[in-house]
């Protein structure tokens, strides 16, 4: 696997209207719409989300109108660094091209925080349409 993340003072994106920081979350709304997103997926081997992982990381919501649709599960490590641990969309509306616009969104958003990285784990095709993207060598 070829890991990547996301050099932030690269990128130029605007936080997407319906994005919301989830200050309170509520792990069963969000395990359903992880569950629908596995499914949609058809993905062979799915990694748990425990409930405890809601509280201990951040979590952004996206809507669709007034209904929560998507969310990122996110890890901060430090004051510069952070993680997009989870990403999972109900795909109900795909109109809404969550998966893209999730990643501009939480670029602008940790951009303004002060962060200078981005972490997206696997080096996906998809994510390479991000400004910034930068894929990580092995260690020497």
């Amino acid at each position: 696997m070829i890991y990547a993340r996301i050099r932030l003072a690269d990128t130029d994106y605007s936080i997407s209207d319906n994005f919301q920081v989830i200050t309170n979350p509520e792990p069963a709304e969000l395990e359903k719409i992880y569950n629908t997103y596995c499914v949609h997926k058809q993905f062979r081997s799915v990694m748990p989300i425990f409930p405890e992982e809601y509280f201990k990381n951040e979590v952004l919501g996206y809507y669709d109108q007034d209904k929560l649709v998507a969310f990122s599960l996110m890890q901060v490590y430090n004051d510069k660094n952070v993680e997009a641990v989870q990403f999972a969309w109900d795909y109900a509306n795909p109109k809404l091209h969550l998966g893209i616009v999730s990643l501009r969104s939480e670029c602008a958003y940790y951009k303004m925080r002060g962060f200078d990285y981005l972490y997206l784990g696997e080096a996906s095709e998809y994510k390479r349409q991000i400004t910034g993207f930068e894929t990580l060598g092995p260690r020497t």
